[in-house]
């Protein structure tokens, strides 16, 4: 596929099976480091800000440590996704709406599909108990207080819900606008959006209007 005017052309193999990149062991081979199993402890944050400046991986404040992950995350593992791949296995701090995995504690059984190292496909298994999903939402809260825009906020309404009983459900989306960016060899994804590029045309001046 192009790869620029100034750059020669991306090869990507779409021959299955896709690669699948378990994220936290991954991360640690890749960047030799031992991440402190509780993730949600001053000594993961704390960790992984050394991290980043050991790598010089740039991480706007605030440093929450979901931010510092997925940094290192980018930096280290969706760089290598030029074929498809898969990463898996999210930790539960990084995915407030996904299910506890059924065998591995602290993480979700989640997976992002890359290609051209851009992510294309999002998909979980759903967290369906409204005590855990409060809980989740609590922790998304500590982030969003401590400026971090991106954390989910309580949604009381969707934990009402999920009281009356959910079944088991898996959730799966594929970005379109992601899919046109492959195709198009576009770098950004505002070039493919239609709204965010429309601008209102100017008002004529009073002066054109006179004329």
């Amino acid at each position: 596929m192009p790869n620029g005017l100034d750059k020669d052309p991306i090869e990507i193999d779409f021959t299955p099976p896709f690669r699948r990149i378990d994220m936290i062991d991954e991360l640690e081979k890749m960047a030799n480091l031992k991440i402190p199993k509780d993730l949600s402890s001053d000594e993961a944050n704390k960790y992984l800000v050394d991290a980043c400046l050991k790598y010089d991986v740039k991480c706007p404040a605030p440093l929450t440590t979901t931010r510092l992950l997925d940094k290192l995350v980018g930096h280290f593992l969706e760089e290598t996704c030029v074929n498809p791949a898969f990463i898996i296995n999210h930790p539960e701090i990084m995915s407030p709406l996904a299910k506890w995995h059924r065998s591995k504690p602290g993480l979700t059984e989640r997976f992002e599909l890359f290609i051209n190292k851009h992510e294309l496909c999002n998909a979980y298994t759903e967290l369906n108990d409204p005590v855990v999903q409060r809980q989740r939402f609590a922790e998304q809260l500590k982030d969003r207080q401590s400026g971090d825009d991106e954390a989910m906020a309580l949604d009381e309404t969707f934990c009402t819900a999920l009281e009356y009983g959910l079944p088991p459900t898996g959730g799966w989306g594929l970005g379109i606008d992601r899919l046109t960016m492959l195709f198009t060899d576009s770098q950004n994804i505002k070039e493919v959006l239609l709204f965010p590029a429309m601008k209102p045309q100017d008002e004529p001046s009073a002066k054109a209007a006179a004329n």
